[in-house]
């Protein structure tokens, strides 16, 4: 999720890992972050319609934790849970299969 979303401070995500390494001058080339990445967050419904014209059957994503823990436990986001059921929706509606990667290197 870290470099597909982007909208790294959007419905209360709260900070990664990655948001932390990357904040570290130096240590990413260019000093890059996620803070756009592919903007899939703020386009999913533009990516799903291209998957769908490109016939695509199946798609990976993988769930951004701080997303849905932003302080790391606790109170669970709302508004990270309910995009992600609209994202997964929208995937079905397209005849999309949706599978969902619960951890790839991104946690609060």
């Amino acid at each position: 999720s870290y470099q597909i979303e982007g909208a790294l401070t959007e419905d209360g995500r709260g900070p990664s890992i990655w948001d932390t390494l990357a904040a570290i001058p130096g240590r990413i080339m260019n000093g890059d972050d996620a803070s756009v990445a592919c903007d899939s967050y703020r386009r999913y419904e533009e990516d799903i319609a291209l998957m769908k014209e490109l016939g695509v059957k199946a798609y990976r994503f993988s769930v951004s934790w701080p997303r849905i823990y932003p302080q790391g436990d606790g109170e669970v986001n709302p508004k990270g849970i309910a995009h992600y059921k609209r994202f997964v929706t929208k995937l079905r509606e397209a005849g999309i299969t949706p599978f969902c990667t619960l951890y790839h290197w991104d946690l609060p």
